[in-house]
């Protein structure tokens, strides 16, 4: 692999942690509250690293640190992991790797919740439509050519099927996982689109939920309208406000190819609220991918520190394996 690619890879999986930390710390808020809580805006991390993020002191889940990175991050590593292991995509070595993961496994996350309750890494299931498996499937875009589109959409679901088998969730994956494979082959952020596209069309005609297709063209709505639009925290929490599956990755989809930085996307998610953490962390993967050096390396440094990811050495590891 070229350089110039493995450099991709590299911004790809520091865009996923930087994209996951900023991003947590408005997470689930709503528009409004986000301006209450941060009333000069989010500029990168608020406060001193390491220290508790104001509103999750004394919380009996976890005290949630500035720099800290969240479930989003744990288990792309976890995706990273058993494809270093095996060398291919299987939910039996991801579910394994996954067993191991302890951020966000409480009731309040049904998906993870039933999971790691069953302790069976080859247990699947049909349910579950959320954005869990899009924020970690980054590792399997990285492993498979743009050229492999059928690699990628299975290899999506693998990654997913331990704890979201629901149509919508296995389309969210398969588009992530298409656009960061494009995006590391070098493709321009409107081919990125359409690969993405593709692969939700391909994944939903294969695993077809009770209705007709819906996620593809949620898709194609937000990206078409986030051209005509002013891209400013306001406005698209208004429109497309991240809190369900229609809005949550195909925000983030939109907003990696609408945008030129990965550094300003991220920044953006953080300043919407909603689930910030996992639009910043699939967008900053894709403009990580698209233009590696617009990621903060600050606040890489940073999250390297407080987390201790060793993300470079994990992507030079998965860069070997790209096919």
């Amino acid at each position: 692999m070229s350089l110039a690619r493995v450099g991709r890879v590299i911004g790809c999986l520091e865009g996923v942690a930087v994209g996951d930390a900023v991003g947590k710390q408005s997470e689930m808020l709503a528009h409004e509250a986000v301006r209450r809580h941060y009333p000069h805006g989010i500029g990168g991390f608020e406060g001193r690293p390491g220290a508790v993020v104001p509103r999750y002191k004394g919380n009996a889940r976890h005290e949630w640190r500035i720099g800290e990175t969240t479930d989003d991050t744990e288990r792309t590593l976890a995706v990273a992991r058993a494809i270093l292991t095996t060398g291919t995509v299987s939910h039996v070595s991801i579910g394994s790797e996954m067993l191991r993961c302890t951020k966000s496994v409480h009731p309040g996350v049904k998906s993870l919740w039933d999971f790691h309750q069953a302790a069976d890494s080859t247990r699947t299931t049909t349910e579950h439509e959320g954005c869990g498996a899009a924020i970690r499937v980054a590792p399997v875009g990285i492993l498979y050519r743009s050229d492999r589109l059928d690699e990628l959409v299975s290899g999506a679901r693998e990654a997913s099927i331990s704890t979201h088998g629901g149509s919508l969730a296995i389309a969210g994956a398969a588009s992530t996982a298409a656009a960061v494979s494009a995006a590391i082959d070098g493709a321009s952020p409107a081919d990125v689109f359409g690969f993405a596209e593709h692969a939700a069309k391909e994944a939903e005609r294969r695993w077809p939920g009770p209705m007709a297709p819906t996620f593809a063209p949620a898709m194609r709505s937000v990206y078409d309208a986030l051209g005509r639009a002013r891209l400013r925290p306001a406005e698209v929490a208004a429109r497309f406000f991240p809190n369900q599956p229609l809005t949550i990755v195909p925000l983030a989809l939109g907003l990696a190819t609408r945008m030129r930085s990965a550094e300003d996307a991220i920044l953006l998610a953080a300043n919407i609220g909603g689930d910030s953490d996992s639009v910043g962390s699939i967008a900053g993967a894709i403009l990580g991918a698209i233009y590696p050096n617009t990621v903060n390396q600050q606040w890489y440094e940073i999250v390297e520190r407080i987390n201790h990811l060793d993300l470079v050495r994990v992507a030079n590891e998965l860069a070997a394996l790209r096919h």
